[in-house]
């Protein structure tokens, strides 16, 4: 498999991690479009949201609680801050390795894009 963040989970490729647990992994945007751009994948390769099944709500609800976690400490939480999970091209995914972007530290319009 060639997939960017699964060789990033095992340490294949360098990324700026900021959290880890037996579940997911968290680490800074390369391409950031907010002053917090964080991405927090699941150790679990699943493609696309589209892909999920029953069995992973778990891991998504821990995404969400990590979420939460990261925004508190990046100062974002009060402010506010955008949790986005794109599913498939047309939405703007461009890794297919489902991903949390965790966004803050400036004020987002609406509708995005």
């Amino acid at each position: 498999m060639d997939c960017l963040f699964c060789k990033i989970i095992k340490g294949e490729i360098p990324a700026k991690i900021i959290y880890q647990d037996d579940k997911v992994i968290a680490f800074d945007d390369i391409n950031p479009q907010a002053p917090q751009h964080k991405l927090i994948v699941p150790k679990k390769h699943v493609a696309t949201v589209n892909d999920l099944e029953a069995t992973d709500n778990e891991l998504i609800g821990h995404m969400v609680q990590i979420a939460k976690k990261l925004a508190n400490q990046l100062g974002v939480a009060e402010q506010g801050y955008r949790f986005v999970l794109n599913c498939n091209a047309g939405a703007g995914q461009s890794v297919f390795h489902i991903h949390a972007h965790l966004l803050g530290g400036r004020r987002f319009s609406w509708p995005p894009g």
